[in-house]
């Protein structure tokens, strides 16, 4: 027996209330800092205008900023979260991401506001391994897709609140403004008061103990080793999984200040659209995934998961090609919604992918790792896409969105069928040794 199958047999046989808990708890504080994320992109023409940057800077803060401290961090706070307790380290994680979500509405100038959005994405790339570690020792083995794609929906929510109201928060802090700022500073400063609440409701979450049922610990905790004897399967994934966030994030990141440029639309009426799109396709893909996992596992196995991306990031291609040509902004929504859809229904599947990758022992390392890796294939989307604008379309930043996301969702797509094929062998050379 594998240490995985060890690890995967003493799992918890049934749900805890506190377990019930903790779970939509972790999806409640990833969900307010994605919201954080949504006021951003909304407020993208307003913070140009308060500190005057260009395109190339915005793609910058859109992808770099996430990068700088968040990913750099999750490392280290992952290797404390897997030997030491991940209750504390979340608690930490809320405390530090509303201080930085302050630091941002009060910073002078762009450097330190940059800085501080840098810091602010602890919560989402520390976060984040922190959460698909405890979950397997929370939930039981027959529902860890679906705690998986829970926590995900709860993400979505928070994405989707983030760009809906939006314009709410705008015209709340203008109207308010104890302060005499800019309504995007006071809509961050509204909504770092959710730090509070979500630091006392932490105290009341599980902190489970880990799986130790490992047939061989030593190998299970080498991080060399298991990168050294899974490489072809982990290059397979980084290229499917890395491609497709490059996509989504030159998508998603500027397409509110596309479409505001290109139909001088309002940016509350394009926060309420993508607000309803993003809530819409990230939750109504999860039932999607889940129901084709589920049919595709009994005869694929593992294989399913990088078949069903690969089709995913495939069938995205011709319908974002039409964002370039869209006379309407209506007929835009309708695009990204269906983007959106395709590519949240591919991206819903990585971590459990990830999962039924890393051994128990590494789980929370593997996916810190892996947010540094998602954190860098993330930033490079707006950075190009923005980079493009400027320099090739005159700021028709539609076009360069398109041409940054194709082709790399087609290589997404060609990385999925290479690891599906890879899979595939395997499981036919297990049966074959079984027998």
């Amino acid at each position: 027996m594998t240490p995985l199958d060890e690890a995967c047999r003493r799992a918890p046989v049934k749900w805890t209330p506190q377990g019930l808990f903790t779970v939509a708890f972790l999806g409640i504080v990833a969900g307010v800092q994605m919201s954080d994320m949504g006021l951003q992109a909304i407020s993208l023409s307003a913070i140009q205008r308060t500190f005057g940057v260009g395109d190339a800077t915005l793609g910058a803060l859109q992808g770099l900023a996430g990068v700088l401290v968040g990913s750099a961090l999750a490392i280290p706070l992952a290797r404390f979260a897997d030997r030491f307790s991940r209750k504390r380290v979340l608690l930490c994680l809320i405390a530090a991401s509303t201080a930085m979500m302050v630091l941002s509405a009060l910073a002078p100038n762009f450097p330190l506001f940059f800085i501080g959005r840098s810091a602010a994405g602890i919560t989402e790339f520390a976060m984040v391994p922190l959460v698909y570690s405890m979950i397997p020792d929370l939930a039981p083995e027959r529902h860890r897709v679906l705690a998986n794609l829970s926590f995900a929906a709860l993400m979505a929510a928070g994405a989707s609140g983030g760009f809906y109201f939006a314009g709410t928060l705008l015209s709340i802090a203008g109207d308010i403004n104890p302060l005499a700022i800019e309504p995007w500073r006071g809509a961050f400063l509204l909504l770092s008061c959710a730090g509070l609440p979500l630091l006392a409701l932490g105290t009341l979450t599980a902190d489970p103990s880990r799986h130790k049922g490992a047939a061989n610990p030593a190998a299970d905790v080498s991080l060399r080793r298991f990168l050294r004897e899974r490489w072809q399967a982990i290059a397979f994934f980084v290229g499917t999984a890395g491609c497709l966030v490059l996509a989504v994030q030159a998508l998603n990141q500027l397409i509110s200040l596309a479409l505001e440029r290109r139909f001088d639309a309002s940016p509350g009426h394009i926060g309420q659209a993508m607000g309803f799109i993003v809530l819409t396709t990230t939750l109504g893909c999860l039932p999607v995934a889940w129901l084709l996992d589920r049919m595709l596992a009994r005869r694929l196995g593992q294989a399913a998961r990088p078949l069903i991306m690969g089709i995913c990031a495939l069938a995205a291609v011709p319908v974002l090609l039409l964002l370039a040509t869209v006379g309407t902004v209506d007929r835009a929504f309708v695009v990204v919604g269906l983007t959106l859809f395709a590519t949240s229904t591919a991206n819903a599947l990585v971590p459990t992918m990830l999962q039924d990758l890393a051994p128990p022992l590494l789980r929370a390392r593997s996916f810190a790792i892996w947010s540094f890796v998602v954190s860098v294939f993330g930033a490079a989307g707006p950075l190009l896409a923005g980079t493009l604008s400027g320099a090739m379309f005159n700021g028709r930043l539609a076009h360069a969105i398109v041409l940054t996301a194709v082709p790399a969702l087609a290589l997404s797509a060609f990385c999925a069928m290479r690891s599906f094929l890879r899979s595939s062998k395997e499981r036919v050379a297990a049966a074959g040794q079984a027998a």
